[in-house]
């Protein structure tokens, strides 16, 4: 199923022993666009930290609850390196953070690090640093809404949310506002359409024309993207879909 990513924030973060805090958002790679880690709010409990979870290394969660459960103790997280989720993430933070966790990275895992991870075994430090090959390439959930999308013969809005998949956290979609070209319109845009990112000028561009998603199927936000309306939308576009 697919989620909208600002409705994932708020989620609550549960550890073994309690709450751990809130999402405050979500790192993925803009490469692949698999979402690599949640950022958490720790509120009172650590004041004025907000710590990484893995996206793999979340338990099952409870959507009604709008709970995510993790496998770690308060006390584990309390003495995790601690890493300025403000700043860009260099891959030597990430590979201590790996490294203390026991988490399976994965810039070590084959088709680029994408799709579910296997149930974590111990790794050892020198292990995850062997695997590490150049440098991160995550990118703020919120920082990249808001973003100005052009398609191939100019402007159709700006970024407004992301739909994500529940079981392999993989962006699928871009969920593109369009008031300004057209009013009360909202479009789905698939990442495997953008031609070109600069991620400096805060502009996304994408392999298709104004004319083409002027008459895309609708997007209504209140209803649920399922697979008959992705299946239309990859039809009428004429692409591939990413599913078999």
């Amino acid at each position: 199923m697919l989620r909208n990513i600002k409705g994932l924030r708020g989620f609550t973060i549960e550890a073994a022993d309690g709450h751990m805090g809130k999402v405050h958002d979500l790192l993925f790679d803009g490469q692949t666009w698999a979402v690599r880690y949640l950022v958490v709010d720790t509120g009172s409990w650590l004041p004025g930290r907000k710590v990484l979870i893995a996206a793999s290394a979340l338990g099952r969660p409870r959507w009604a609850e709008h709970l995510f459960p993790v496998a770690l103790t308060t006390e584990q997280v309390r003495h995790a390196p601690d890493i300025d989720t403000d700043k860009p993430v260099s891959r030597q933070r990430e590979i201590e953070l790996h490294a203390y966790y026991n988490w399976i990275p994965y810039w070590g895992m084959g088709h680029d690090g994408v799709g579910a991870v296997p149930v974590p075994t111990p790794v050892d430090r020198k292990a995850i640093e062997e695997t590490a090959q150049g440098d991160p390439n995550l990118q703020s959930a919120r920082e990249v809404t808001g973003y100005h999308i052009g398609a191939q013969d100019g402007e159709i809005g700006h970024v407004e949310d992301f739909l994500v998949g529940d079981g392999d956290w993989i962006i699928r979609y871009l969920v593109v506002d369009t008031r300004n070209w057209l009013p009360g319109r909202k479009v789905l845009i698939s990442p495997k359409w953008v031609r070109q990112i600069s991620w400096e000028q805060r502009e996304v561009w994408v392999d298709v024309s104004r004319e083409k998603i002027r008459h895309s199927p609708p997007y209504d936000p209140a209803v649920t993207v399922d697979r008959d309306y992705e299946a239309r939308m990859h039809d009428y576009y004429q692409r591939l879909p990413y599913w078999p």
